[in-house]
């Protein structure tokens, strides 16, 4: 898009280093003086963004940031793409214990782009010199830092442009929260996690690498291949195998004829995005990468989350654990989450977030994180939990 270069990458991790040397204050809450700069721009690839029903609704999500105008030393800027309610801003900040409501008021200002485009806030406010030059007369840039939804380049280049750190991942670490990067930190910590395959570039190859699943797991019913990038499920696609059954019967079918069937197949699979079609996939796939994963199945199954943080010192805590609601064709499409998760697994999840976080705090991912699972129950009453994927944004 034109706005990010070399330089600005450099000057982006130098002013990351500040937030060590401020982490202290900005953990102690209540003594804490700051200007918080709330973006919460959903930056996603746009033929992914648009599978997102109610996407605009999103920029809200941060609004619980708010809280922090309850210390009455910190000030709050908040942007959005079309002007917030101010019915919306009274509820939150009416919610505020201790403080009267004019006096946080005084201290949020709102900003927005007065552009209800499909693309990424974050963008938007780029595309706008005049705007981002409102942002810096509204900071104390000394004693700022930014904070958003997800981080990608365009957030880096915003923070890096206000000259302010950004609460959030480095844009070049976020392989490890895409599909396959979340199977190789699986992998690097021996979390138990789905049979698959590495990430594929071609609908050819995506055909051997399930063929080759299936070779190695005949008796498999389903299979889920998963755009790389997906997001909330909507990348997500089942490949069912009972139509061609009799071809593996035995597992001793060859790879091409295995390949070849499959392949024939991919048309047919359920999309759990409503606008999907297989002519349109088969097109994203060169563009994002794929996987392709043995289904779980079970008869009492559920999708349980864990949520923790990584601090600019290497750190890591868990903060929650919840049930994901899950919806869409075959459960695949993520609605809300029951909170906090089935204690009959609530400690395991916390063990095994521990160790990812600990694996990525290695490799210097920062701030949040979530790890989403599948558990089914067995026959002695245990569960069984396979680690799905990871998630570096602001989630649960």
């Amino acid at each position: 898009m034109g706005f990010i270069t070399q330089k600005s990458t450099q000057r982006f991790r130098e002013l990351q280093i500040q937030l060590r040397d401020r982490w202290q204050n900005i953990e102690q809450f209540e003594q804490s003086d700051y200007d918080i700069l709330v973006v919460p721009s959903l930056t996603l690839d746009p033929s992914e963004l648009k599978k997102v029903e109610g996407s605009h609704h999103y920029e809200e999500r941060l609004l619980f940031s708010l809280i922090r105008l309850r210390n009455p030393r910190n000030r709050l800027v908040y942007l959005t793409s079309q002007p917030l309610a101010p019915i919306i801003i009274d509820y939150y900040l009416q919610l505020l214990p201790g403080i009267p409501f004019s006096h946080a008021r005084e201290r949020l200002v709102t900003l927005t782009t007065y552009d209800a485009a499909e693309k990424p806030l974050s963008q938007k406010i780029l595309e706008r010199p005049r705007l981002i030059g409102r942002i810096r007369q509204s900071l104390r840039i000394d004693k700022a830092y930014m904070i958003c939804y997800n981080s990608t380049p365009l957030e880096r280049e915003l923070a890096t442009q206000l000259d302010i750190p950004l609460w959030a991942v480095d844009p070049d670490l976020l392989y490890l929260g895409t599909k396959s990067g979340s199977r190789q930190v699986f992998a690097e910590t021996g979390i138990p996690h789905p049979d698959g395959s590495q990430l594929i570039w071609t609908v050819e190859d995506l055909a051997i690498a399930a063929a080759e699943l299936w070779q190695r797991q005949p008796d498999l019913k389903r299979m889920v291949v998963k755009l790389n990038e997906g997001f909330s499920g909507e990348g997500n696609a089942i490949l069912c195998l009972d139509a061609i059954t009799e071809i593996n019967q035995n597992g001793k079918t060859s790879l091409a004829e295995c390949s070849a069937a499959i392949r024939d197949r991919f048309a047919s699979m359920r999309f759990q995005s409503n606008h999907e079609t297989w002519s349109n996939y088969a097109r994203r796939i060169p563009e994002l990468g794929a996987i392709v994963e043995a289904f779980i199945e079970g008869e009492e199954k559920r999708s349980p989350s864990v949520q923790g943080r990584i601090t600019p010192t290497g750190e890591v805590e868990i903060l929650s654990t919840h049930d994901q609601i899950l919806g869409g064709p075959d459960g695949q499409v993520y609605l809300g989450c029951s909170f906090p998760a089935d204690a009959a697994y609530r400690l395991q999840l916390q063990e095994i977030g521990l160790a990812i976080g600990k694996n990525l705090a290695i490799k210097g991912a920062l701030e949040r994180y979530g790890v989403d699972f599948v558990a089914v129950k067995q026959s002695n009453g245990n569960w069984n939990l396979q680690a799905i994927e990871i998630n570096l944004r602001k989630g649960g």
